[in-house]
């Protein structure tokens, strides 16, 4: 089936792969062109095929770095014109263990990378397109980032900065440019594997739903956020867990 174009372009980051590129097959499934963030050259080249080379472009990089936000903007105003939407959800989680021995340093890499990147992404587009026409940004937090989460607290702690950016970005962009994050709970990706490798079923028995989530979950409620039916939503932090927060927590 030919999908109409929708005239409207994405910038998703951290998207060769799991969620960023669940996004990436949704948006692309509706009609909007992507470009496409990651650290691999191959990854990218691989993921663009499959999304289609006249539908998404991708450009390498590393999500903290000011040039590669610069130069993927850029990009996205030189291959297509404009950049409606900005997903950010590149991120990174590099440590695993209690709070008390927490390294500072990776600490600071975490949220190097996973806020301060994304408020250089949404600079960059206000600036480049958002600011005279408008658009949405969607931002991935997590459930880490509102609740308490053992052993991945410094991710946790990012994710609730990202909750709150989010807010700070709708109040400033307001009424041009709506902004959203979504909380994912576990979610079957090489990202997440630590948390369910080896235990799958145990794990997705804590869900009320029965399952562990998948990209395709995430990639809908981006569509959502990124479409007319949610044009009267800004500011909120759209939690797709399965239902695990029924239970009180996060398994």
């Amino acid at each position: 089936m030919t999908v109409q174009d929708s005239g409207k372009v994405a910038l998703i980051t951290g998207a060769s792969r799991g969620i960023g590129y669940g996004i990436a097959e949704a948006l692309v499934a509706r009609g909007d062109r992507v470009v496409i963030t990651g650290r691999g050259e191959d990854a990218l080249k691989e993921a663009v095929e499959r999304l289609g080379a006249d539908r998404a472009t991708g450009i390498a990089g590393k999500a903290h770095d000011e040039a590669h936000q610069a130069a993927a903007v850029e990009r996205a105003m030189e291959v297509y014109g404009r950049v409606d939407y900005l997903v950010n959800n590149a991120g990174t989680n590099p440590v695993f263990g209690p709070m008390a021995e927490l390294d500072l340093n990776v600490a600071r890499k975490v949220y190097e990378t996973n806020v301060i990147s994304a408020l250089g992404f949404a600079q960059q587009t206000w600036k480049a397109w958002q600011r005279e026409n408008g658009g949405a940004i969607v931002n991935i937090a997590s459930v880490a980032g509102v609740s308490a989460s053992p052993f991945i607290g410094a991710y946790g702690m990012s994710k609730a900065a990202m909750v709150n950016l989010t807010l700070q970005l709708a109040h400033e962009f307001a009424p041009v440019v709506r902004v959203n994050a979504i909380a994912p709970a576990v979610v079957k990706t090489k990202f997440a594997e630590a948390l369910y490798e080896g235990r799958e079923a145990e794990a997705a028995a804590a869900y009320p739903l029965g399952r562990l989530g998948v990209p395709q979950d995430i990639g809908g409620a981006a569509a959502f956020l990124t479409s007319e039916q949610s044009d009267w939503v800004t500011g909120q932090t759209l939690v797709v867990d399965g239902g695990i927060f029924l239970n009180a927590g996060v398994a």
